[in-house]
């Protein structure tokens, strides 16, 4: 699969990043982009980026994901600390890998 651009939101551990590997991975606080309502997060993230990545369940009822131009991947984690987020990494590869844009794909 081609190199994809991804964001991390906000409540996910940043350093999961560094078990992306070949994908350009970046953070929401990276961005500066604290703080932001799902609705414009989306819309800014749709801008620059493939793939969302979150651990809120909730996003894909609160939004209507097939109007961004992203795929979004979320996580079903006890927590969102790095040592829970760690055993799906083989998962959440082939979800990036898979995921389309107004997707939302759940990796547990």
């Amino acid at each position: 699969m081609p190199h994809r651009k991804i964001l991390l939101d906000e409540c996910v551990h940043a350093q999961l990043g560094k078990y992306i590997p070949g994908h350009n991975v970046i953070s929401v606080p990276q961005k500066g982009w604290t703080g932001l309502k799902n609705g414009d997060l989306l819309a800014r993230a749709q801008v620059e980026f493939d793939v969302f990545i979150t651990v809120d369940r909730n996003l894909a009822f609160q939004q209507s994901l097939v109007a961004f131009s992203l795929g979004v991947i979320v996580l079903h984690a006890p927590t969102n600390r790095l040592e829970d987020l760690l055993p799906m990494t083989q998962q959440l590869l082939e979800a990036i890998d898979s995921v389309q844009a107004g997707q939302v794909n759940h990796v547990s």
